[in-house]
């Protein structure tokens, strides 16, 4: 479904993306709208689904989740199933996809250190060939979208 936003619900997507808890006031100021209007906009794209909800974004090192990685997996004949059933029990997955390519999964992983990232590792290898990457900064995360055509 291809939704048409307006320039101003655009700019209200970028201010809540930037800092989802920016008031209905602050937002109004800033584009040109009284805070019932905001309101209004905000609660159409929430009913539309373009909304989809707000979330609390975590560090994961302060709490004790030193180590984040990128692994993917190459799923053996017969595998992919059964893993797709089980990573959503999997504590330490951030974000887990399925993609095309020679690998089928792609996750983003929080661990405390490498030997939580090796016995994690030995889960994952009943299911497939694993490929890791260590993240070692964020260049970009989580960046809103500032263009609709």
């Amino acid at each position: 479904m291809n939704i048409k936003v307006d320039e101003l619900s655009l700019k209200i997507l970028q201010l809540l993306q930037q800092n989802a808890r920016t008031t209905f006031v602050e937002i109004g100021k800033q584009i040109g709208l009284t805070s019932p209007a905001v309101a209004d906009r905000v609660k159409k794209m929430e009913d539309l689904g373009i909304i989809e909800g707000y979330r609390t974004k975590v560090s994961h090192t302060h709490l004790g989740y030193q180590l984040r990685a990128i692994i993917t997996i190459r799923a053996f004949v017969g595998k992919l199933r059964p893993f797709l059933s089980a990573v959503k029990k999997y504590d330490e997955v951030l974000n887990c996809y399925r993609i095309t390519g020679n690998e089928n999964i792609i996750m983003e992983v929080a661990l405390k250190d490498q030997f939580h990232l090796e016995k994690f590792i030995d889960k994952l290898i009943t299911y497939g060939e694993t490929r890791t990457h260590i993240i070692l900064s964020d260049v970009i995360s989580n960046a809103p979208i500032t263009k609709l055509k």
